[in-house]
């Protein structure tokens, strides 16, 4: 039985993606996560490995030996990339440095899945969407650029060393399990909270304007799987649907998930000082060397996640 590694193994796409490679019966899962996480019943061992230790990283593969590294570690929140960048790219950059070499030490070595992501190509205009894997980059957030390096330095272990590397670029994913941090995770734990009686029926947003390619996490968690093969290394894919979004319209349709009426109120501190005003991928790429396409649509990822949090904070309120 193949052994894969993620790292960032409980964060939001970890989680889908150890539940994925479990339930396929094809993968023993080994978990890394920068902290103590829950025991998990898709994960064979979860361990505490923080990816800036060189040494520890270089054992832990070492005495796993995993088949596939599935490497999604990372800082991802891009409003805390502004606040921390140089946080943000030594995690992403440096972390991702040492597990490269982890994987470059073992022999055999490892397919290596990078995941870079949509930010890395920033600044896109309106005449060149679908955004497709030649777009340069141009990132607009620390966070983007972190990306980028990544994306590059996967490619630069490929063509230095041979490291069966594939560098993945998925667009805005979402689902059940986000951390509110994130948009619609957010407006989907406000709404949850005003239902509850917890907080009063507004809902506070940013930039609604704002058009985005949307995936629900599990079907991009599907395409890390197809992927994770030696006969990709050296390629990059886009995880992208090919189709955009206007937040505007995912917030109305949230809304008409809810069991309370709502007042939706602009929030200043929830704007970026950047952003891209449409946003969307081609993964034709993808799907002629694997065959994947998004099966989850939209209204079923956005009513997932609205019973996640209806979920998660009554068993909050129970527990008090």
């Amino acid at each position: 039985m193949p052994r894969a590694l993620i790292t960032g193994a409980s964060g939001f796409a970890g989680s889908h993606l150890a539940e994925r490679l479990a339930r396929s019966g094809g993968w023993e899962v080994i978990g890394l996560s920068a902290r103590p996480s829950p025991p998990s019943p898709y994960v064979l061992q979860h361990l505490v490995c923080d990816l800036l230790n060189g040494e520890l990283v270089r054992r832990t593969l070492s005495y796993w030996r995993p088949d596939v590294v599935f490497h999604l570690a990372a800082v991802s929140y891009v409003p805390r990339s502004f606040q921390d960048p140089v946080g943000t790219i030594a995690n992403n950059i440096i972390g991702q440095v040492h597990v490269l070499e982890a994987a470059r030490g073992l022999d055999p070595p490892p397919v290596v899945i990078v995941v870079s992501s949509s930010d890395a190509y920033g600044l896109v205009r309106e005449d060149e969407l679908p955004v497709q894997e030649s777009q340069p980059f141009r990132p607009l957030s620390p966070y983007g650029v972190s990306k980028a390096g990544q994306d590059l330095l996967g490619l630069q272990y490929y063509l230095a060393y041979g490291l069966p590397v594939v560098r993945v670029r998925p667009f805005t994913h979402i689902g059940p399990g986000q951390s509110e941090r994130f948009a619609i995770a957010g407006f989907a734990r406000q709404i949850a909270e005003a239902e509850l009686g917890l907080a009063p029926p507004v809902l506070l947003v940013g930039d609604l304007e704002v058009e985005r390619d949307l995936l629900d996490v599990r079907d991009v968690v599907r395409a890390y799987e197809l992927l994770a093969d030696r006969r990709f290394a050296g390629q990059v894919f886009n995880i992208a649907s090919g189709r955009s979004w206007r937040l505007a319209d995912v917030v109305e349709q949230l809304l008409a998930l809810a069991r309370v009426s709502m007042r939706v109120e602009q929030d200043p501190a929830r704007l970026r000082p950047v952003d891209v005003r449409v946003l969307r991928g081609d993964a034709s790429a993808l799907r002629a060397a694997t065959g994947w396409e998004p099966t989850i649509p939209l209204a079923q990822t956005l009513a997932d996640t609205l019973d996640y949090w209806r979920k998660a904070l009554r068993r909050s309120r129970s527990a008090e």
